[in-house]
């Protein structure tokens, strides 16, 4: 078993929809360019109110990939 190395990167996905669309969001753009996507970490929730109702997400999160050999 060999040791790994990771990289982070911090994304921001968001959504009209719900918390969890904004954070798959972010992880399947990110799958468009970066191999070897492992982990997230939620690290920010946040969004807009329009009209006393939540209109928008947006959800920062840490993404952990191994680094090529």
């Amino acid at each position: 078993m060999k040791d790994h190395v990771y990289k982070l990167i911090e994304l921001t996905g968001t959504s009209t929809t719900s918390i969890e669309d904004a954070v798959n969001n972010a992880i399947k753009r990110a799958h468009k360019t970066v191999k070897n996507l492992c982990w997230f970490q939620v690290i920010e929730t946040r969004g807009n109110i329009d009209k006393g109702k939540v209109h928008h997400w947006q959800v920062t999160i840490k993404v952990g990939f191994t680094v090529a050999d």
